[in-house]
């Protein structure tokens, strides 16, 4: 069996790195979150007309559902700049939230109705670019029920800048295209990250639980916490696992982070190749009204679900696909993040810095090619930390050996350290060793991870809806006690009148029948 962190062992930072080419490093965040009413069911209103257009807006509009917000910000030269403009954000969302209102903080919903019509999606106006995005989740929805969909997560998303990649190809003496350099690079990362997707399940995970409405139907091996928890006491991140973003269909594409190109064609391939189940559903209803886009393996490329992507940013009218395949990698997608309920903003300083030295060390190591059979035990590795990652004396396989998770993880978060301190070298203060140190004493104690205190809080309140219901509350109030200065408030509200406007020339610009449109997307 290939090893599937053989590249990480006697790790050294290269001697051509150092701080200054940390110069034009660039991180951005976006986070979702459900909007619940003071008796913790979804809510049903509309997105706040406050907030301008979900289709167009820049930094807030919404995932799956009508209630499922997305906060997106700007991306920024450091992650306090970064948290500080999310937490802009939320004060903006509470400020045009009906008063009983809430942004729920954890990742898995609760108080959710048996009835999957009661989970409305989101409504992106009458403009074909908006009905598609509409389209694709009803598509969603009735290939693997629309509760899965409320599900939310946080992604870190992280460039380096060119001077890394310079000085790199340099050192290498390589006559190879910076672009072709940065997404070999690039992708090498994706691997490594692939490969310790377990440790940061284990050190920022804090979906041990659930509400029994989420379980409604499904067959599962949950203990009941009390009368209105089902959990694993061992559990990290649920929410990773086989209750929440996976589905069997996904589970054998062998969509290879090699090369850009092989990467390409296996989404590609899985795009345009149909799948009997979701053939059986049919394309349209009983009126002939669409429910899926095709009934393909995938309807689009974000249907994909992966810890990790490669991404560029993506121009009117073209597929992610597309915008890598013509301008390469521009950056990273960390998706296996949970939100930390205990945060008023999804997450906190320390789990951002670790994400970056993480990032670095990812970069940095040698990373061999990931071929099916080193997938399949990693695949292993993560079922287990997701289920049981606290558990006392738990092994993971390391070089088709079982390893015990502790030692792996004391053994990369040492490695780590020196990084993190050029990190500080470069930005001031101790914020990344400070990061790091967090998370080596979390490896070496179970109990002060944020998926045991989770639990933890759960039992000594009496369930996990009322632990959410109370963090709610406390980040709304929070949040609601802090001012927008009057030219960034005047800078928002611009931005939402912009996007309503944008959105009603997309109208009137887009005029080709839906019916017609959307069949681009159905031959292939």
């Amino acid at each position: 069996m290939s090893n599937p962190v053989s590249s990480f062992v006697d790790f050294e930072i290269p001697s051509w790195f150092d701080s200054k080419h940390l110069v034009g490093m660039l991180r951005g965040i976006e986070k979702e979150g459900l909007r619940v009413k003071a008796d913790g069911y979804l809510a049903q209103t509309p997105h706040p007309k406050q907030l301008g257009s979900k289709l167009t807006h820049p930094f807030i509009t919404t995932d799956y559902s009508e209630n499922l917000l997305e906060l997106i910000t700007d991306p920024k030269d450091s992650p306090k700049d970064t948290l500080m403009m999310l937490r802009q954000l939320h004060v903006l969302v509470y400020k045009a939230l009906p008063e009983e209102e809430l942004m729920w903080p954890l990742s898995m919903p609760c108080m959710l109705s048996s009835n999957d019509e009661d989970i409305p999606l989101a409504d992106y106006g009458s403009s074909n670019t908006g009905k598609l995005k509409t389209l694709y989740r009803s598509g969603l929805g009735v290939r693997y029920g629309r509760r899965m969909q409320t599900i939310a997560g946080l992604h870190y998303n992280l460039s380096f800048g060119d001077d890394l990649f310079h000085a790199w190809q340099q050192q290498a003496d390589t006559e190879q295209p910076l672009a072709e350099f940065k997404n070999e690079k690039y992708l090498g990362l994706i691997r490594n990250f692939k490969r310790l997707t377990s440790l940061v399940l284990y050190l920022l995970g804090a979906s041990p639980s659930v509400c029994p409405c989420f379980l409604a139907g499904r067959e599962h091996d949950l203990k009941l916490l009390n009368d209105s928890t089902y959990y694993k006491p061992a559990a990290t991140s649920l929410r990773m696992g086989k209750l929440g973003y996976t589905n069997s269909v996904q589970e054998h594409l062998d969509i290879r982070y090699n090369h850009l190109p092989e990467y390409i064609e296996g989404l590609r391939r899985a795009i345009q190749t149909p799948h009997e189940s979701f053939q059986k559903l049919g394309l349209n209803d009983s009126n002939g009204n669409p429910i899926q886009i095709n009934d393909h393996i995938l309807q689009i490329e974000n249907e994909y679900y992966s810890p990790i992507r490669p991404k560029q940013i993506a121009e009117r009218g073209e597929t992610p696909t597309e915008a890598l395949e013509r301008r390469g990698i521009a950056y990273v997608e960390f998706r296996a993040i949970d939100l930390d309920p205990y945060s008023d903003v999804g997450i906190r300083l320390s789990s951002a810095c670790f994400l970056e030295v993480m990032a670095l060390y990812c970069l940095l190591n040698d990373s061999p090619e990931l071929m099916p059979e080193e997938e399949e035990a990693l695949a292993i590795n993560l079922e287990r930390v997701v289920n049981e990652g606290r558990r006392d004396n738990l092994h993971i396989i390391n070089n088709g050996q079982e390893q015990s998770l502790e030692s792996w993880m004391l053994a990369h978060l040492a490695n780590m350290q020196p990084l993190a301190a050029l990190f500080d070298a470069h930005y001031g203060g101790n914020d990344y060793r400070a990061a790091v140190a967090l998370m080596q004493g979390k490896a070496g104690h179970s109990e002060s991870t944020i998926s045991a205190q989770v639990n933890s809080d759960s039992a000594r309140l009496g369930s996990l809806w009322k632990l959410g219901f109370t963090l709610a509350e406390q980040h709304r109030d929070a949040l609601l006690q802090q001012t927008l200065s009057p030219n960034i408030q005047a800078k928002y509200e611009v931005l939402a009148e912009k996007s309503i406007l944008q959105q009603a020339e997309i109208e009137e610009s887009e005029t080709e029948n839906f019916m017609d449109y959307i069949q681009q997307y159905r031959s292939f």
